[in-house]
């Protein structure tokens, strides 16, 4: 009985000591958005994701994370606790749905066609009569469209679906961003010679989004571990790694704090 009662006290005593022991890993979830984040080979890979395992390792958080449909992850990131999502967009509409820290990158959406199609777009309007236009419906850029009266849209599964029917003549435009254009191009067998931007017209930034009832200290130690990364000149290295040949913008390298 005594033994019993002081392993007991004993346990309690080690969780104040050390109070990680206490806290269940984060679930974290993500899509195939590459080279932001994506599966090779089962494992999740990508800019965004070596940017979380580098806050997880400073701030001595545990998390699993999981590539998962968009709907999914979006559902269980806005309900589940100590859960979260990246990277998504940061938008009005999302503002109050959850918690962010960011940005971890700054993108510029415009429409795009196979080079030498002679189509030309100088503004939403045009964009509105040009046929068939692909995008993913799970993208913020359908919703974003969808807003401003756009009713040529092809909600499609994803980006593979749509660079390939945009390879296969299938559809005239397709909406992608200034990041992840290559990648998703290779998905549809396609190389960015044999397309051309015709009109940015959605500048965003994106974040990692964590539940309502995520506690807040975990927030902030991830927002200060993220600025950390920025100030010390890691989070630039890993942004090259996959995007090679591009520099971060300045805004990006700001810390939260200087943010407007």
């Amino acid at each position: 009985m005594c033994t019993a009662r002081w392993r007991w006290l004993g346990c309690l005593f080690a969780l104040s000591l050390f109070p990680g022991l206490q806290a269940a890993p984060l679930q974290l979830y993500t899509e195939e958005y590459p080279p932001l984040n994506f599966a090779r080979d089962g494992r999740p890979v990508g800019l965004a994701v070596d940017l979380v395992r580098e806050i997880l390792e400073r701030t001595g958080q545990r998390a699993q994370i999981s590539v998962v449909p968009w709907a999914r992850g979006y559902q269980a990131a806005s309900s589940e606790p100590d859960s979260g999502l990246f990277v998504t967009m940061r938008t009005a509409e999302r503002e109050p749905l959850f918690k962010w820290v960011g940005p971890v990158a700054v993108v510029v959406t415009s429409f795009y066609a196979l080079r030498g199609s002679g189509i030309r777009i100088d503004s939403l309007e045009d964009a509105a009569r040009v046929g068939t236009v692909a995008v993913p419906r799970q993208w913020y850029s359908y919703q974003a469209l969808e807003a401003r009266g756009l009713d040529n849209l092809y909600g499609v599964i994803g980006p593979q679906q749509m660079m390939s029917m945009l390879r296969h003549g299938r559809v005239p435009v397709v909406v992608a961003d200034n990041v992840t254009l290559e990648s998703l191009l290779a998905l549809g067998g396609l190389r960015p010679e044999q397309v051309e931007p015709l009109y940015g017209f959605l500048r965003s930034e994106a974040y990692i989004a964590f539940s309502p009832s995520t506690a807040d200290a975990v927030v902030r130690d991830w927002q200060q571990a993220l600025d950390s990364m920025k100030a010390d000149g890691s989070f630039a290295l890993i942004y090259r790694r996959w995007l090679p040949g591009q520099e971060p913008p300045a805004e990006l390298l700001r810390p939260a704090a200087a943010l407007p």
